[in-house]
């Protein structure tokens, strides 16, 4: 070996020069020889020579293709015409009745059969050509029995197999195993604590889940009270209360209540309850119901009931009933012009769909999220006796409004520590009469940071939002973010808004729950860029 170069030349039976390449590593050279010849062999030139030979310092190692083997005859033999129908096989290369086979395999086992086997019988050369035989078993057809829950969770057995979709008596897949693996992986109530068992017995298949329930129950709040202003000598409560709770019994029932309460005259309440496979069956049921009371101005009610359908892994189908109510609380005396906001009452049906691709529920790093909803129903506009009949003249009663959202969000995890977030939310209301009180609210730390909760009206919007994140844990991170929007309020003037904001902060995941701290710095026509007018939006969720 006192050489110090090696090549390696090849050449197919039809081609006339050889190709080469220079290592110098004798390794290299025998590595890239044996991948050489593999592929060949896979592709059937069966006959393939390797040989070498020393000239000087350099070793030449000559790979020769030999004749190119097709497949002449392929008979089914004992194999079912269902399958070789479904799958079908066209044409007589070398390697494709071997990746037939496997998908001959693949097929039984999702269709029943896990012990299936296929192979080539029979197999005869005849110069080039080569015929044979398959050999099908298929072993016994194999049903799912009851699946087996077990570890730290309160997940009960019926709702497991209704979310993974093995249900008892029905025929085995291995497709189906797989799939419900990854439903569970992705799932917001637990993870996997272990990698699942699957123990077969007499015909039938029993697969073990161990599992761990996740942390994401929240309570958490502030409560206050300050002296009663209206009302002498008594005490006014103020604060906020979050209770989310999920999961509840074991069978994904969901349950939460909002409360805020930041000055005197202004509060808001959101209720929803929600209960998965109604009845068995895979449809979801949501019940929501929010209040809110705008100072001395007005109170808008919500009531929605949702059904939804999972209709793929990633993908959530809804459809809606959504009325809407809103009263003014106080007038004063005028002629005219007409208040900005008004009496309604409007009920609408609509649609949603949630397509979610993200690697985790709550913590994701990569992937995306998109979600969307649209709805059309009849306004109806209630004159209020304490203002005159003739301000109600050039308004229709009776007109339909159409309404329609879409949010999406990306990760991209660029490196251990450093990743980046997107956030793209836009939404229109249509109608000929629109009032200031059933527009859209935005502002604060879930939309536009550095402005006030709830400070912008709006009845249509879009805002970007931009962050990068420098990851310290698992769940933790610094980050630097800019937002940017633009809002339309005809009552406004301009009407035309284009709020931006930047800003910094911190999540930090404890054991005790989450905390976040975000200064933003934000500027629109109400409100000029100053530090005078920063804000700092404080978050602190209480999981157990």
């Amino acid at each position: 070996m006192g050489q110090n170069v090696f090549s390696v030349q090849w050449k197919k039976s039809e081609e006339a020069q050889y190709k080469s390449r220079v290592f110098q590593e004798i390794g290299s050279a025998r590595l890239f020889a044996d991948s050489i010849r593999n592929v060949w062999t896979e592709n059937g030139f069966l006959q393939t020579e390797v040989g070498q030979q020393q000239r000087l310092d350099t070793l030449f190692i000559h790979i020769d293709s030999g004749p190119l083997f097709f497949w002449e005859e392929l008979r089914m033999g004992e194999v079912p015409q269902k399958l070789w129908t479904r799958i079908g096989m066209s044409g007589k290369n070398y390697s494709e009745p071997y990746g037939w086979m496997e998908k001959v395999v693949r097929e039984a086992e999702n269709h029943g059969y896990p012990f299936a086997k296929i192979w080539l019988d029979s197999v005869k050369i005849e110069g080039e050509s080569l015929s044979g035989v398959f050999v099908f078993e298929e072993g016994p057809l194999i049903t799912w029995d009851s699946l087996v829950v077990s570890g730290d969770t309160k997940t009960q057995q019926r709702y497991l197999q209704q979310f993974s979709g093995i249900l008892p008596g029905a025929v085995f897949s291995q497709s189906d195993l797989e799939k419900s693996i990854q439903r569970i992986k992705r799932s917001p109530y637990f993870s996997l604590a272990s990698v699942p068992e699957l123990n077969f017995q007499i015909k039938t298949a029993k697969p073990y889940f161990i599992l761990k329930d996740r942390k994401i129950n929240v309570f958490d709040g502030v409560i206050g009270l300050i002296p009663n202003q209206n009302e002498p000598n008594t005490l006014l409560l103020t604060g906020e209360l979050n209770l989310d709770l999920y999961h509840l019994g074991g069978k994904g029932r969901d349950f939460s209540v909002h409360w805020q309460r930041l000055n005197i005259q202004s509060q808001s309440l959101e209720v929803s309850a929600k209960e998965s496979f109604l009845f068995r069956s895979p449809l979801d049921l949501q019940l929501n119901f929010s209040l809110l009371k705008q100072d001395s101005s007005f109170v808008n009610r919500t009531f929605q009931i949702d059904f939804g359908y999972r209709i793929s892994d990633s993908g959530y189908l809804k459809f809606f009933n959504r009325r809407q109510s809103g009263d003014l609380i106080g007038t004063s005396e005028r002629t005219s012009p007409l208040p900005t906001s008004l009496d309604y009452r409007w009920n609408q049906y609509g649609i949603g769909s949630t397509w979610d691709w993200l690697d985790d529920p709550f913590f994701a790093r990569r992937g995306a999220i998109l979600t969307t909803e649209i709805s059309l129903g009849n306004k109806r506009v209630i004159e209020n006796t304490a203002l005159p009949v003739e301000l109600y003249q050039e308004i229709p009663r009776s007109s339909p409004q159409f309404q329609g959202m879409v949010n999406a969000e990306k990760h991209l995890f660029l490196k251990p520590f450093l990743g980046l977030y997107f956030r793209l939310n836009g939404a229109i209301m249509k109608n000929e009469n629109l009032f200031l009180n059933e527009f859209y609210r935005l502002g604060g730390l879930r939309s536009i940071r550095g402005f006030n909760e709830k400070f912008f009206f709006a009845d249509r919007y879009a805002f970007f939002s931009a962050e990068q994140r420098v990851f310290f844990g698992d769940n933790s991170f610094l980050m630097v973010f800019g937002d940017f929007g633009v809002l339309n309020n005809p009552y406004f003037s301009p009407k035309n808004d284009k709020p931006r904001s930047f800003g910094l902060g911190i999540n930090l995941d404890t054991e005790g729950g989450l905390f976040s701290f975000v200064f933003g710095l934000g500027s629109s026509n109400m409100q000029p860029l100053s530090f005078s007018y920063s804000r700092i939006h404080f978050g602190y969720l209480a999981r157990f």
